[in-house]
């Protein structure tokens, strides 16, 4: 067992932003292995976030993002729990990246759940038109479609798109790894795009 340092705790913890008694679990459990226990905070975080997800968010911060010499302006509503953290730099930064990454990736909707009803069933008809255009068999396109279905939201919903600083993680992976670091839930309410001539 490795002699567990309060430097060690501490180096951890200015790494992370972990609390202490997370810290010194996390090296105890990887043996003192900085790197393997700022994995097992991760892990820890992004379990206890799936927990907070359920929490009522009422605080939070209108951003507002200029684009490309006032072409594109962004607004969106992020919630948190509390003003405190709402009024953090880690949120600030959040809801910035957020607005960011709206003014550059156009998305149309927050959600999946935000789509309508009436719009997926026309995208849908139109992907089975296009499948049997293209000659594909009558029993395998709606297995096809479904896929088709997944690459759209993709496209049209924001927690579903690649975050353009970082196309490994999708909107909802940047908000759930603040979630883990901020302890608290947080939810894009709404957005609007503005574009010059549209």
């Amino acid at each position: 067992m490795a002699n567990i340092t309060a430097q060690m705790v501490k180096e951890l913890r200015d790494r992370t932003g972990a609390g202490m008694m997370a810290c010194k679990k996390a090296l105890q459990e990887t043996d003192g292995d900085i790197e393997k226990a700022i994995d097992k905070l991760r892990e820890m975080g992004l379990a206890s976030a799936a927990k907070k997800a359920g929490r009522e968010a009422k605080e939070g911060k209108v951003a507002a993002y200029i684009h490309a010499g006032g072409k594109i302006g962004v607004l969106v509503e992020v919630n948190c729990e509390t003003d405190f953290v709402a009024n953090t730099e880690d949120f600030a930064a959040l809801c910035k990246d957020i607005a960011m990454h709206i003014a550059a990736s156009a998305p149309l909707y927050v959600s999946k759940e935000d789509v309508p009803k009436e719009e997926l069933e026309k995208e849908k008809k139109i992907m089975k038109e296009q499948l049997r255009q293209q000659g594909k068999p009558e029993n395998i396109l709606d297995k096809i479609v479904e896929g088709k279905i997944e690459k759209y939201y993709e496209e049209v919903c924001l927690l579903e798109q690649p975050f353009i600083k970082d196309d490994s993680l999708k909107i909802k992976d940047l908000i759930k790894n603040a979630i883990a670091k901020l302890g608290e839930n947080i939810v894009v309410r709404r957005f609007a795009r503005y574009k010059i001539g549209e």
